[in-house]
């Protein structure tokens, strides 16, 4: 079954007409919204980035029969050739904060990995994002000041605050997983603009319509 993962880049997407379920893990519950497919809004309950309940959003998605997921992600441009609006799917990551594991209670490592085979699927069916690059997730809700920026962008291309958890979890649960990842806005001090949580939700707001369709596209030829 496919999952998909929304947040602020959904905020003004028209979505699927789909049944509100409470699912309840051993890490918390977690509101899905379930028929053929399964989507999460992964700020439900108004948490920032920080307070997400990572474990409990994976593992619901999972015990609901999820097996593939695509994460939207509202990303900032680390590169300037990367221009707010374009659509990328990275193909690795790097984390600079915790990541949250579901194995607690036993001695486990998995190799974590954006599986390339699924990347090019996704890739295939939303032609017009970028396909590749490095993802790097901060803790937030902050955003990065200049001099993490400029650091940064020295090892990744995008920047955000929740796809590496996911992917990781993903994996620790055996679900599939990649990313659509939408450029909302040069990163802090790369652009003219000043940068603010206003100035992203408007980026959002103007491609709204551009959202609905991909993730139309996404449950006509995933799902």
């Amino acid at each position: 079954m496919l999952g998909i993962i929304g947040g602020t880049s959904l905020l003004f997407s028209t979505l699927p007409d789909l049944k509100k379920e409470n699912v309840a893990t051993p890490f918390g519950s977690a509101d899905l919204l379930c028929g053929d497919i399964v989507m999460l809004m992964r700020h439900q309950y108004g948490r920032p980035p920080h307070r997400i309940n990572f474990r409990a959003n994976l593992a619901a998605m999972a015990i609901a029969g999820v097996d593939h997921i695509v994460a939207f992600g509202s990303s900032g441009s680390l590169k300037k050739k990367i221009a707010p609006g374009t659509l990328l799917i990275p193909t690795d990551y790097i984390s600079m904060t915790g990541i949250p594991s579901i194995h607690d209670h036993k001695i486990e490592h998995v190799r974590p990995e954006l599986p390339r085979a699924f990347a090019e699927k996704l890739s295939s069916f939303v032609p017009e994002a970028r396909l590749g690059g490095v993802y790097v997730q901060t803790r937030g809700p902050r955003i990065e000041t200049v001099a993490e920026v400029a650091a940064l962008a020295k090892i990744a291309d995008i920047v955000g605050m929740t796809v590496a958890s996911e992917a990781t979890l993903a994996c620790e649960l055996g679900m599939d997983f990649a990313a659509l990842c939408t450029i909302d806005n040069y990163a802090n001090g790369l652009g003219a603009d000043v940068l603010t949580y206003n100035h992203i939700l408007s980026t959002s707001k103007t491609y709204r319509h551009r959202t609905e369709e991909i993730v139309r596209s996404i449950i006509r030829q995933m799902g």
